[in-house]
């Protein structure tokens, strides 16, 4: 029996998401075949309303971890691991994900191998983590902007970092090349929310695009999960 998730339409609503001080900032884009219309970017108060959105997303793809190692000691993912080895010289902008016992607290971030940015991160990432199962990954996938941007110049790393002008600049000029019609996204002006998340969040709505048409790639190439069911990969 299928599950019916809003009105039937002539299109497919696909999304990029990215996490921020404030909730979560959403780039959607209504897609049909060959066209694609970015929207006005919106925010939310949870994952939770990012999921509960009508008509609903038919692929999100999210900055933030899906799928875990149990454990500190367990090592990272392969995921993690492979995209910092494509990325190269912006490897180190692929963290590793926590560990389930970092996550449910039952070991300290500092005593579980976790930097301070994915510290900061974990309440973000236990909203996802709370949401996701095997069923969900139908729709949700996770991803990372330095990836998408990989893919969008032809597999080449991005020069710059976010938090530099340069690199903000870079950004925006590879997505108005790259994305037709995404200014909607990159010129919005939201409370809480500063340029590198726009860009983010556009960059990886090219690759909700790519998903939603079955072309995008995935690390790693042969699927990998956790003791959960959840496949820990990340899609570009």
């Amino acid at each position: 029996m299928s599950i019916h998730r809003g009105p039937d339409l002539p299109y497919s609503v696909v999304a990029g998401v990215v996490p921020f001080s404030r909730g979560w900032l959403v780039a959607s884009a209504k897609s049909q075949g060959s066209n694609f219309a970015p929207e006005p970017p919106k925010t939310y108060a949870t994952f939770l309303d990012v999921l509960d959105e009508r008509p609903a997303f038919a692929a999100i793809v999210i900055y933030a971890p899906i799928g875990y190692r149990d454990s500190p000691d367990d090592g990272p993912r392969k995921c993690d691991v492979q995209a910092r080895a494509l990325l190269g010289v912006r490897g180190a902008a692929v963290r590793n994900a926590p560990s389930r016992a970092v996550l449910s607290g039952a070991v300290a971030w500092r005593e579980g191998h976790v930097d301070a940015v994915t510290a900061m991160m974990l309440p973000k990432y236990r909203e996802v983590a709370v949401e996701m199962s095997p069923f969900r990954q139908r729709v949700v996938y996770e991803g990372n902007p330095e990836l998408s941007f990989y893919q969008l110049i032809k597999e080449t790393p991005l020069g710059y970092s976010k938090l530099r002008e340069m690199g903000r600049e870079e950004r925006l000029e590879i997505l108005l090349d790259r994305m037709p019609g995404i200014a909607k996204v990159t010129d919005a002006e939201l409370p809480g929310v500063q340029k590198k998340h726009l860009y983010d969040a556009a960059a990886l709505l090219s690759t909700a695009r790519r998903v939603q048409g079955r072309a995008a790639k995935r690390l790693p190439d042969e699927a990998e999960w956790d003791s959960e069911g959840v496949r820990m990969e990340i899609v570009y």
